[in-house]
């Protein structure tokens, strides 16, 4: 039985759907140094004047960019130290100061590393042409929020083959969808804490369009980064990070704070390297190379487990304290093996199993995939037992508890005068006809009359014991006999043969 269905009384519902999502885009012509090298002769450019073709386009790159900040009243910001603040924080500091809900928001520039090519002549073979080089340019981040994909950036180098880097978030879009559906929700950050109808925000989520989204990407491509366009050229789109979350929303944070604390321990010392392939759908094999391992983080937002094989991996954490999220990454999609057509040199065609490709156009079975391995996962957890009731009532009884503005301390189990109380009320004679404090003290040497009566308050008000109505008499409450149970083996069959060893 899933955890969905253990405590559906107390959840919303389940909701998977794409998380973070990055996507690079390359040039074909231009994708690799052979490409350039060809892209190069065939327009009648000599390979050694490969810096002088390249100057003018990262001046094109940099009006058109000095162009968008003025005509929407940004100041570009120059970051002379990388990694001296989260651009996301800046980011969203600003939309909460301008209060913009679309268009253009902020535009970072900074030097960073970018890959190049450089000219080469081999005197062994006469020829000459380009080579893979690494070097560093400026480049821009423009983050803007679109009205269906919300809060996006996209990353423009400003020097050859300008790859480009495109971020959006899955949870964005289904908002955009479940708002043309007029579907309720409510929503914090990237997560959605409720939503009025389930079963079709899961149909929406499903739906994917690459071809959509390639023209959207086009467009902002044109506005960003004009170069490919006025030679020509166009971009083609491949995923280079994705995240598939599966959300379950519980109504209150109490009901998952004690379900998630027991799941997660006992995932840390249960999940095998064995259990992780199986999740992410792949396979140990005796050649396998890949790093299999798992992560527990303790953070400031709470406690993350995450497991991971290669490229792939998959983590269970909670947001905001009500959502507990299981969610699936992947830094190379070619990592799954699919059943799909393949060309051959010869020409010819079949189908077999082969790496996914990597185009966005396999957005839609990738997202099969990662539900797949979401789900295998809340199979595996919702297999444990279950100990949060009990945890829960040792936590009652062992804490403080106060009534009538007087506190009554818990019960300690290592406590030797608790443990001589709770043996003493436990006796048979007392289970079936009750007791009085004057029974009890004739085990507990030393106890007067009044600690007697404080002793059978502080059991009274932990829901230990009860009153007979019209006697002087208490009896155990089956709260009692099982904390009672507890304590006494904790004492006989742990500690005492423990020590004594």
């Amino acid at each position: 039985m899933l955890l969905t269905d253990k405590y559906v009384d107390k959840i919303y519902g389940i909701i998977t759907c794409y998380d973070r999502m990055i996507i690079q885009g390359y040039i074909p012509n231009w994708s690799h140094a052979d490409a350039m090298t060809t892209y190069m002769k065939l327009n009648g450019i000599r390979i050694f004047d490969y810096p002088g073709f390249s100057q003018p386009l990262t001046e094109q790159v940099r009006q058109n960019a000095e162009k968008i900040a003025q005509e929407n009243g940004i100041e570009m910001e120059f970051i002379r130290k990388l990694h001296a603040f989260r651009k996301d924080d800046r980011i969203q500091k600003i939309i909460a100061e301008t209060g913009k809900t679309e268009g253009l928001v902020h535009i970072f520039s900074a030097m960073e590393c970018c890959n190049t090519y450089k000219p080469w002549h081999d005197k062994t073979t006469g020829k000459t042409f380009l080579k893979f080089d690494q070097s560093k340019c400026l480049h821009y981040y423009f983050y803007f929020i679109d009205r269906e994909l919300g809060l996006c950036y996209l990353r423009v180098p400003t020097w050859p083959p300008f790859r480009l880097q495109f971020y959006m978030n899955g949870h964005n879009l289904l908002a955009h969808k479940l708002d043309k559906k007029q579907i309720a929700y409510r929503m914090q950050d990237n997560a959605f804490l409720e939503i009025s109808d389930i079963e079709t925000a899961q149909k929406l989520s499903d739906r994917i369009n690459p071809e959509g989204l390639h023209k959207v990407l086009d467009a902002f491509a044109r506005r960003y980064s004009p170069v490919p366009e006025s030679l020509g050229l166009g971009y083609t789109w491949t995923v280079q990070q994705i995240e598939c979350a599966t959300d379950i929303m519980f109504r209150k944070q109490e009901y998952l704070e004690p379900i998630y604390d027991e799941i997660i321990r006992t995932a840390v010392f249960t999940v095998k390297p064995d259990n992780i392939a199986t999740f992410l759908g792949q396979r140990i094999t005796y050649n396998c190379t890949k790093e299999i391992g798992t992560n527990y983080n303790q953070r400031i937002l709470g406690t993350r487990i995450k497991h991971h094989m290669g490229d792939v991996s998959i983590k269970m954490y909670d947001k905001f304290g009500c959502v507990l999220r299981i969610e699936s990454t992947c830094n190379d999609i070619s990592t799954f093996r699919v059943e799909r057509e393949v060309q051959h040199r010869d020409g010819t065609s079949d189908i077999r199993k082969a790496p996914l490709k990597k185009s966005i156009y396999s957005l839609y079975q990738l997202f099969t995939i990662l539900k797949s391995a979401n789900y295998r996962y809340l199979e595996f957890i919702s297999s444990f037992d279950d100990h949060s009731s009990g945890r829960k009532k040792l936590d009652d009884v062992s804490r403080s508890l106060k009534e009538k503005e007087r506190s009554y301390r818990g019960f300690n189990f290592f406590d030797s005068r608790d443990l001589s109380v709770l043996e003493a009320i436990s006796r048979g004679e007392y289970m079936t006809f009750g007791m009085q404090g004057k029974n009890i003290r004739e085990h507990l040497p030393g106890v007067t009359p009044s600690a007697m009566t404080r002793i059978f308050k502080r059991l009274k008000v932990h829901g230990l014991i009860e009153k007979i109505p019209g006697t002087y008499k208490y009896l155990i409450t089956s709260l009692g006999k099982e904390i009672i149970a507890a304590g006494l083996t904790i004492k006989n069959l742990i500690l005492v043969p423990a020590l004594t060893s």
